[in-house]
């Protein structure tokens, strides 16, 4: 079999996941490589550790970059620190306004707290990032290679989690325009206002785009082992509750050859597994991916998945 339905025009947003060192980034390069054919394509990697540049073999970082030897591909990997300074940098006063009137901090205590991370802000930032990009429409698909299963779980997740911080900042704003109206008999609304309002459209947007089957697609990646099996079970079962649906899923590392000894006792012990995989995820398309003797890494050997992933047959 191989990954269908990629090309079609509504899809936009293909985000690849899965349990640490199952080669999700490889898979999504490679299928970032397939659509660059046809599209204007733009890999992104929300993955702290960041292996686009090792695998493609040119330094890409937190800039959009052409992918070298590629006709329409072009690729980032989003550091949410930078992308935090950057969102707080453009929105300091609205920041600034907002806790001045909605608390009892003087004026270093807030230019003290805007330095300060937040938990869990690395997730929204990188999702907001990649809801930015969609919204320019510069590139007509975006493939998301993200960290390990938690990382996945939390990006997806970030909507629910930028949300409650809207609230909280909606209730302390409430009892500003309280005061304001009880003292002055009216309130008109400001750019704290009307960012806290560009904030909750940014969330909508997120949730809407992650729940429209049309637009977007979740492709786990396994391999088999019982480890990966498991995790990737439970990861399909959490995004099913975010109303998020995979349709397919990509298995990888699986011995095909029986020329050797260890060839031959690996391809047995991946049987079971393979039949595991079968029955726990029977209504998803399977694409099985080869073991590769080499390391993959550059266009060469990336063009070797790209063509198991999309021709159905693997030609050494």
């Amino acid at each position: 079999m191989a990954l269908t339905g990629l090309e079609n025009n509504d899809l936009k947003l293909i985000i690849f996941g899965g349990k640490g060192g199952v080669g999700k980034t490889s898979c999504a390069i490679a299928t970032a490589l397939s659509l660059a054919d046809r599209y204007n394509t733009l890999l992104i990697s929300t993955d702290p550790a960041h292996s686009i540049s090792d695998c493609l073999g040119q330094e890409i970082g937190f800039k959009v970059t052409k992918a070298d030897g590629t006709h329409k591909l072009w690729a980032i990997e989003v550091v949410a620190d930078k992308a935090l300074s950057g969102f707080k940098e453009e929105h300091k006063a609205e920041l600034k306004k907002l806790l001045e009137t909605s608390t009892s901090l003087d004026n270093d205590d807030i230019d003290e707290l805007l330095t300060l991370s937040i938990p869990g802000i690395d997730e929204v930032m990188s999702f907001k990032t990649i809801i930015d990009f969609i919204e320019e429409g510069k590139y007509e698909k975006y493939v998301v290679d993200t960290a390990p299963t938690g990382h996945a779980l939390r990006l997806i997740s970030s909507p629910k989690l930028l949300d409650e911080w809207i609230k909280v900042a909606a209730r302390m704003r409430w009892k500003y325009r309280y005061m304001v109206t009880s003292f002055s008999g009216s309130y008109k609304q400001d750019e704290v206002d009307t960012f806290l309002m560009s904030l909750k459209k940014t969330v909508k947007r997120i949730e809407n785009i992650l729940k429209d089957t049309a637009r977007c697609e979740f492709i786990p990646v396994c391999i088999p082992e019982s480890m990966a099996i498991m995790e990737t079970g439970r990861l399909l079962s959490d995004l099913l509750k975010s109303e998020i649906y995979a349709r397919q899923i990509i298995v990888n590392n699986v011995m095909t050859s029986g020329g050797c000894d260890y060839c031959q006792r690996r391809k047995a012990g991946q049987l079971r597994y393979l039949q595991e995989i079968g029955e726990s995820f029977g209504n998803l398309n399977k694409v099985e991916v080869p073991m590769f003797a080499e390391e993959i890494k550059g266009l060469e050997s990336l063009g070797k998945i790209k063509k198991v992933l999309f021709t159905e047959i693997y030609e050494s």
